[in-house]
């Protein structure tokens, strides 16, 4: 909210998300091209449960940016397993 002159206006979606850096929701369009993908790639990778289904708040569907990292972290590597598989694993250390 602003106040302007004793009175308060809230602020228009739009002019809000421009402050913010990062969001924990996106709508469909915002959550495919935070993966890089074009909307109808996304689609069809929430059809085929490959990135998670959306929330629901209402009628509005919303991603979560934490379920949205780790599909993407599921995703297989071009060429099979990395190399760097278990570098950072903590069952080294006793």
């Amino acid at each position: 909210m602003v106040l302007l002159r004793s009175k308060f206006v809230v602020a228009a979606k739009s002019a809000i998300a421009g402050y913010l850096t990062v969001r924990r929701g996106l709508d469909e369009a915002e959550a495919a091209v935070y993966l890089s993908l074009s909307p109808s790639m996304f689609r069809q990778l929430v059809a085929r449960s490959i990135m998670p289904r959306p929330r629901l708040a209402g009628r509005r569907k919303i991603w979560d940016v934490v379920e949205l990292d780790r599909a993407f972290l599921a995703l297989p590597r071009e060429g099979g397993p990395a190399d760097d598989a278990g570098a950072n694993s903590w069952d080294d250390f006793e």
